[in-house]
């Protein structure tokens, strides 16, 4: 490492996010050492959250906004007291931006028929479509179990799971109320 990349690094960052290409639902900020300086300057614009990550633990949540954030990197301290570490912070941090616009129009049916017994006439094969609009409110319940720790996690990666999910939901949905077939519509 050149002495000029390690002044770099030591540097407090101003971290932001715009996003151009209307498809990418939460994305790691990429920081190579996540050593993020106490006093980084976080910029969170309008249909964005943050979820920040210290020590592999979700922390705080920040809103549309200016934030300094709060770390126990101290710019040259840290490195200087992680000698021990190959002076590197043991304090490492992520940030999620969360894209919290809404996303509509995406399709969903059912690849094959749904069987379902009907009164009238014995066993029916059905088929259902439609289009679903959704948005990221709860951010690191998103995190946790849809997008992990995915640097961009996208719409095309999101649509497959979200398409099984539906139709599994109205297949169990069609069995429990009993409607007549001709009534499902």
């Amino acid at each position: 490492m050149s002495l000029l990349n390690l002044i770099k690094n030591q540097l407090i960052e101003v971290i932001e996010w715009t996003d151009d290409s209307r498809d990418t639902l939460s994305y790691r900020w990429p920081d190579d050492d996540k050593e993020i300086k106490n006093g980084a300057q976080l910029i969170v614009r309008e249909s964005q959250q943050v979820q920040f990550v210290a020590a592999g633990q979700y922390a705080d949540l920040f809103n549309p906004g200016k934030h300094t954030l709060t770390t126990e990197n101290v710019p040259i301290l840290s490195t200087i007291l992680g000698w021990k570490y190959g002076f590197q912070s043991p304090f490492k941090c992520d940030i999620y931006y969360l894209n919290t616009r809404l996303f509509t129009g995406n399709k969903w049916g059912t690849a094959n028929p749904v069987m379902m017994r009907d009164k009238d006439f014995g066993v029916v094969r059905l088929r259902a479509f439609g289009t679903y609009d959704f948005r990221i409110v709860e951010a690191a319940k998103f995190l946790r179990e849809v997008a992990g720790t995915d640097q961009n996690f996208r719409l095309d990666e999101f649509a497959d799971t979200m398409r099984s999910r539906i139709v599994s939901v109205f297949t169990e949905a069609l069995a429990r109320a009993g409607v007549p077939a001709l009534d499902v519509a």
